[in-house]
């Protein structure tokens, strides 16, 4: 096949999925009465005639991992140029430690459980493999098969696919079990579902345009103009994190790791490059400099979704399988307890953080934790389709905050490695106790930031 053709033949395949779900979710009762976003089933058709399981598509699962690396940035930078209300600050922060939290515990249960098949069970096992699950489930599959990779030179065989394969479980419990949680919250009333009909198909509210919102004829058409802006902010993320990668690249191995880490947050770059542009461009409307075109809502809002809807299909359809092998039992124990935590920890520290959109900050940041952000925005949208709640916006800021305290993390999980270059194993006890330290912390600052916040809301009030 001529090579200026995969690329789009994968586009294509990715299109034909999505037209052949929405078929399915309109004519099968049971996805008419089941909320399953349209996104989640195109994309298991995807994996299932895919190269992973049926093999009747041959497409490249690389190809589509980088499309959905791109489409993520283009539509979080789509969300971050929308013109929006003030909102505080606290909620960013606080969303940030709770992402840090989920990796901190998920650290601390994967590591438990290898630790202790380590010195029962499977004295052959591979300690830290254990910490593969806060990077799999946490931070996605780029991470755990670039850590994976290194640690294959400490022992660990088949490390960078075993990440891999941590990673995918995790997407399944974003997916399967996620959407099941969405549906047991709509049946107990927890979510009221305003824009469902009785059957339980989603409609779409109509929104007021004003005649200029899209106009037929211009210099050039208004949709032209905001996919130029989400370009220019992209273009210059990207020099912004090749120079200060380059630098970092040059420290040696732990400004590598950062450098890649940076790579995987260029979503969280483009965001802040495109918040800072509409600031620029609101300070300059109030003192009457504004522009003939500027970013429109409307239609940054169909691009972010669109990004979206192809990057949770491509997403799901990239999941690689792994065999196994001699790793089934720590695998299985590892990503299911992992779960189960997830779901319980997210659940609790939304409920303790959030005054507003609890259940829906549980299953942006239930989805993340799992999987990808990617994965965090298709439950998100199964209940807010068309992001009127600020949940998106504390995942993509949150992100930001989470860099900073994800630091010492990140710290933490390289000490094992140091043990077992230098023979020492009590370096695995060491980085347990330090990880349960770490998440005690973290549980501190929520704490003393939830109890601030809420003295100053009930000063507010009495007031």
């Amino acid at each position: 096949m001529n090579e200026m053709w995969t690329s789009v033949i994968d586009f294509m395949w990715i299109a034909f999925f999505f037209v052949l779900a929405t078929m399915i979710k309109s004519r099968i009762g049971f996805f008419r009465s089941f909320i399953v976003p349209t996104a989640i089933i195109a994309g298991f058709l995807g994996l299932l005639v895919g190269p992973e399981v049926l093999n009747l598509v041959k497409f490249d699962l690389e190809r589509l991992g980088n499309m959905v690396y791109h489409l993520m940035a283009i539509g979080f930078i789509a969300l971050s140029l929308k013109e929006r209300s003030k909102k505080k600050d606290a909620e960013y922060f606080n969303s940030g430690v709770f992402i840090v939290s989920n990796y901190a515990i998920q650290g601390v249960v994967g590591f438990s459980i290898t630790l202790f098949l380590t010195y029962t069970f499977m004295p052959n096992l591979f300690a830290p493999l254990g910490l593969l699950l806060p990077l799999g489930y946490g931070q996605g599959p780029g991470q755990a098969y670039s850590i994976g990779i290194q640690w294959e030179e400490l022992g660990l065989t088949g490390g960078g696919n075993l990440g891999l394969t941590i990673a995918a479980f995790g997407f399944l419990w974003a997916t399967i079990v996620g959407v099941i949680i969405v549906n047991y919250l709509i049946r107990t009333g927890k979510i009221n579902m305003l824009e469902a009909e009785k059957n339980g198909e989603r409609t779409m509210i109509t929104e007021e345009i004003s005649p200029d919102e899209i106009p037929l004829s211009d210099a050039h058409d208004k949709l032209t103009f905001q996919i130029a802006i989400i370009g220019v902010i992209y273009l210059i993320s990207y020099f912004t994190i090749y120079n200060v990668a380059g630098y970092l690249e040059s420290l040696g191995t732990f400004g590598q790791t950062f450098a890649q880490l940076l790579w995987g947050f260029h979503f969280l770059v483009g965001s802040l490059y495109a918040i800072v542009f509409r600031i620029i461009l609101n300070k300059l409307k109030a003192k009457g400099l504004a522009l003939h075109n500027t970013p429109n809502n409307y239609l940054l809002q169909r691009i972010a979704g669109s990004s979206f809807d192809f990057m949770i299909t491509a997403s799901i359809a990239a999941i690689s399988f792994f065999a196994l092998k001699s790793y089934w039992i720590p695998i299985i124990l590892i990503t299911t307890i992992g779960g189960f935590v997830t779901i319980y920890h997210s659940y609790f520290v939304s409920k303790l953080i959030y005054r507003n959109h609890q259940i829906e900050n549980f299953l942006g940041f239930y989805g993340m934790g799992t999987g990808t952000i990617s994965t965090g925005m298709a439950l998100l949208k199964a209940v807010d389709p068309k992001f009127k709640t600020n949940v998106s916006e504390n995942l993509v800021m949150g992100s930001a905050v989470a860099v900073l305290f994800g630091i010492p993390l990140m710290v933490i999980l390289n000490i094992p490695v140091f043990g077992i270059e230098s023979h020492q194993p009590i370096m695995f006890v060491y980085t347990l106790l330090l990880l349960i330290a770490y998440l005690g912390f973290l549980y501190a600052v929520l704490y003393f930031l939830t109890r601030k916040q809420r003295g100053l809301a009930k000063q507010k009030i009495s007031r």
